[in-house]
């Protein structure tokens, strides 16, 4: 068997998409100084697609099957709630009223909004103007329910989600109005 070794410009197949990573993520910022932060919100809408999709999924597969039996083991199983607990009876009940068509419902909403956040992060990423306004018009739509939702039962967890939901539109709107005004800028000269 006849063994060489490799000179510069050879690169095996695993390096060579390695290599076209980094070369990608070291031209982020040489060719739009934004575009990383773009590629940022791009992976965080990502992440919420699989996040999404899953729960989304996830439901689907309780459709035919008696949700609130799975709770009850789903508590047994854990060592967080004592199953024989006032809240551990309460889940139970809840989830003994949950019928499948609450269930389809749910599941095609969540996959549904997977699916918006895939077309966010899949253009963010891409970096197209277009998904710039989309996430602005998507994340502005979210906020009053957000809002709602924070007044309705104030937890923790949702001002975080809204904290940075509200990042990510001050950061889009900031970019488009910087873009604006370089493109004004390029058009006087």
């Amino acid at each position: 068997m006849e063994t060489r070794a490799l000179n510069q410009q050879e690169v095996l197949p695993a390096e060579m998409g390695c290599e076209m990573l980094k070369e990608e993520l070291s031209q982020l910022g040489s060719r739009d100084e934004h575009a990383r932060g773009l590629w940022l919100v791009g992976l965080y809408k990502l992440s919420k697609t699989v996040f999404f999709g899953v729960i989304g999924i996830g439901a689907l597969r309780f459709l035919h099957h008696n949700f609130g039996e799975f709770v009850a083991q789903l508590i047994d199983a854990q060592r967080i709630i004592d199953p024989e607990s006032h809240l551990a009876s309460i889940l139970m009940d809840k989830a003994d009223l949950v019928q499948s068509h609450q269930l389809r419902q749910f599941s095609m909403l969540t996959i549904g909004y997977a699916l918006l956040c895939l077309i966010e992060g899949t253009g963010l990423v891409m970096r197209r103007v277009w998904a710039e306004y989309f996430t602005v018009f998507v994340t502005l739509l979210g906020i009053p329910i957000e809002v709602y939702e924070l007044m309705d039962h104030f937890t923790w967890l949702k001002v975080g989600v809204m904290a940075i939901n509200l990042a990510v539109l001050g950061y889009l709107l900031w970019v488009l109005k910087l873009k604006r005004t370089q493109d004004a800028e390029l058009a006087r000269q």
